[in-house]
């Protein structure tokens, strides 16, 4: 008979002890348990120790750490009638752990997908020139309209980083082709500039000059020391400003 209670009593003994072993759970700083009393949700826990009815709650884990997660490689096709391919990198974090468990049933993959197509919707919104220069702005649009759509989830987006925007070789050789013609015709328009200023100023000086006779002999001496002082072999005879004037005046 005492073997009998010995050998029923220690099965006994090893499934209350694992009974009271399971009804302790330990969450860390970061986790949060989302508890169910008989499949209904009771209340959210932790962190620290918790304990659970056997049979009558379940308990499912919550981790509210930053999550990065890469977005895979998307076929985008730009206002302009360009096709790209465009990955992205987004940073997320659960802020409510009932609507993450409750109102969707992956909230990890949900949050994926929707990126994937959001990111689509927005680049193909935009031009080619917008989506390479305009990043950032770019970056704000998905954020924002991704942070929107998963907050009945109670997901924060935090940010959103556009890593990549991958061109065909042709299409990288017709930018290449437009940023030369760029820049020549802004070399073109400066050289013009130039022109017109120094053909300004020489309209200044030439009606300084003619002012005052004095100032022109001035500029002729400066001209031929000028001439003369290079190494040449060019002969210069000098002719007097004066006598020009008075052939000018004589041929008037």
């Amino acid at each position: 008979m005492d073997f009998q209670i010995e050998f029923f009593g220690v099965p006994f003994l090893i499934m209350v002890l694992v009974l009271l072993i399971s009804m302790f759970r330990v969450l860390r700083e970061y986790e949060r348990g989302v508890i169910f009393l008989l499949g209904r949700f009771y209340k959210v826990k932790g962190p620290g120790l918790i304990i659970l009815i056997p049979f009558l709650q379940q308990m499912v884990r919550v981790d509210l750490r930053t999550v990065v997660m890469d977005v895979p490689s998307q076929d985008v096709i730009s206002r302009d009638n360009v096709s790209v391919k465009v990955n992205a990198v987004i940073y997320f974090r659960v802020i409510d752990p009932q609507k993450a468990i409750i109102q969707v049933e992956n909230f990890l993959e949900a949050t994926s997908q929707l990126s994937q197509t959001t990111l689509r919707s927005v680049l193909g919104q935009h031009e080619l020139d917008d989506m390479l220069a305009e990043r950032e702005q770019l970056n704000a649009d998905v954020q924002s309209i991704l942070d929107k759509q998963t907050d009945a989830w109670g997901i924060k987006v935090a940010n959103v980083e556009i890593k990549h925007v991958d061109l065909d070789e042709s299409m990288i050789r017709a930018i290449a082709k437009q940023a030369e013609a760029e820049r020549e015709r802004r070399a073109k328009v400066i050289h013009a500039q130039g022109e017109f200023e120094a053909s300004q100023k020489l309209l200044e000086a030439a009606k300084i000059l003619s002012q005052q006779e004095q100032a022109l002999q001035l500029r002729y001496l400066q001209t031929l020391v000028e001439i003369a002082g290079d190494k040449s072999s060019t002969v210069i005879f000098p002719m007097p400003i004066d006598l020009a004037a008075g052939l000018k005046k004589l041929t008037e």
